[in-house]
């Protein structure tokens, strides 16, 4: 029986949205990242909530005071972002992010021991550099997504002179760009790798073998490999012909985009939601 829940809307330090059972967190708190829409993820947020976690969402670029673009993001605003759930009497904290988001995770367990696991949904195994304009207003030239401490991560630029194949004013798939990138820049995949050897989080990967939007089955296969060469265990759960966004039990699916390919469909991608979603709450709960 799912539990009754109670919202709240934040506006510091950051816009965002937390909901916790009506009863009092059950000592699990989860932070939802959302990729490069930037959205909220509310609903998300709802439905761990009822499952008895404590969930939180914050908007980590586009607000006020922060790049309008995934541009030189502070991990930092992740790491804070962990500490208003462990002040809500979370004593376990997960970090999901999706796409963008679960890059963003995934670095911070790296750099950071302030989340108990991560769950990487569509993930990349490498830095990517900025998407949309920096606080200077500029998209070029290329920059990091992230900062740590100042500095900025060591990133994949996108290749020049690739063009979508599809027809003017058709959805777009960006898999083939990605793709270009990395056999353009492989000399910069070293240094942009995301060590998540070195962390110590719990990880669940979930990827879909039909994302259209960027490579994430190979991204989520080296993580795991990483990972395993280093001795530390991985939960993957991948399905050939899922795409970029997995659905979880309970979850309405999101219309199809009008301005990107996603792959798969609203069936599949609840399917892979299914058969992930035990190890989500596995990982977020200690079960």
């Amino acid at each position: 029986m799912a539990a009754e829940i109670v919202e709240y809307e934040l506006t510091e330090p950051w816009e965002g949205f937390l909901a916790e059972p009506a009863a009092g967190g059950g000592g699990a708190g989860v932070l939802v990242l959302a990729g490069s829409s930037g959205r909220i993820e509310r609903e998300r947020c709802r439905l761990f909530a009822r499952a008895g976690v404590t969930a939180a969402s914050i908007r980590w670029f586009g607000g006020p005071g922060q790049p309008p673009g995934i541009c030189e993001v502070p991990l930092e605003t992740f790491v804070a972002a962990t500490e208003l759930l462990r002040e809500r009497g979370a004593e376990r904290v997960s970090i999901l992010g999706v796409s963008k988001g679960a890059e963003a995770a995934l670095l911070v367990s790296t750099r950071s021991h302030c989340a108990d696991a991560v769950i990487a949904l569509a993930p990349s195994s490498v830095v990517w550099c900025n998407v949309g304009p920096g606080s200077d207003g500029r998209e070029i030239p290329y920059r990091s997504s992230w900062t740590w401490r100042g500095q900025a991560l060591p990133f994949v630029p996108y290749a020049d002179g690739w063009t979508p194949t599809e027809p003017d004013g058709a959805p777009i798939s960006l898999l083939g760009w990605y793709e270009r990138s990395l056999t353009a820049y492989a000399d910069r995949l070293p240094a942009a790798a995301i060590e998540v050897e070195k962390s110590s989080a719990d990880l669940v990967l979930i990827a879909g073998g039909a994302d259209r939007m960027w490579p994430s089955l190979r991204f989520a296969r080296e993580l795991a490999d990483r990972r395993t060469a280093a001795g530390r265990e991985t939960v993957l759960i991948t399905r050939a012909d899922a795409g970029h966004r997995t659905v979880f039990p309970g979850e309405v699916a999101p219309p199809p985009s009008t301005r990107f390919l996603h792959g798969g469909d609203a069936d599949v991608d609840a399917q892979l939601g299914m058969a992930a979603w035990p190890h989500v709450l596995a990982a977020v709960r200690a079960d």
